[in-house]
């Protein structure tokens, strides 16, 4: 079940500061219990018990449009994010990111995400972590 879009803004405002959060369980509390988030071409992460799981890169953030974010297609919502940061975790390269991506929606009758298919640009991802922006 689909929620509306006043409820999909709020869902959206609070699911990037969670991304940000660097906390797996932030992330995971907008997750149906056994909900899933797949990357790409990725295996899909299932359920809420993300061990290891975070991100690990300093100085990022997400930024959202006030009405940009979200675009409603039959049942289905598309979010879309831009991850800006820079590369100083465990073995990174410092330098900047900026990466533009996706996510397509399906909600759950808890109105939790239930399914979560990602996109973003790996090649051009890996590139910017070795020549910047």
């Amino acid at each position: 079940m689909q929620p509306k879009l006043p409820e999909l803004r709020d869902f959206a405002a609070h699911y990037t500061p969670g991304w940000c959060s660097q906390s797996p369980e932030r992330v995971a509390a907008f997750f149906s219990p056994d909900g899933s988030l797949r990357v790409n071409d990725d295996p899909a992460a299932v359920g809420r018990n993300y061990p290891g799981r975070a991100v690990v890169r300093d100085s990022i953030s997400r930024s959202i449009g006030d009405d940009g974010c979200l675009l409603l297609r039959g049942g289905v919502v598309e979010y879309h994010w831009t991850l800006v940061g820079t590369n100083t975790g465990l073995g990174g390269t410092g330098r900047r990111v900026r990466i533009s991506g996706s996510e397509t929606w399906w909600f759950g009758s808890d109105g939790l995400i239930v399914s979560s298919q990602g996109r973003f640009d790996v090649p051009e991802y890996h590139r910017q972590l070795q020549e910047g922006i």
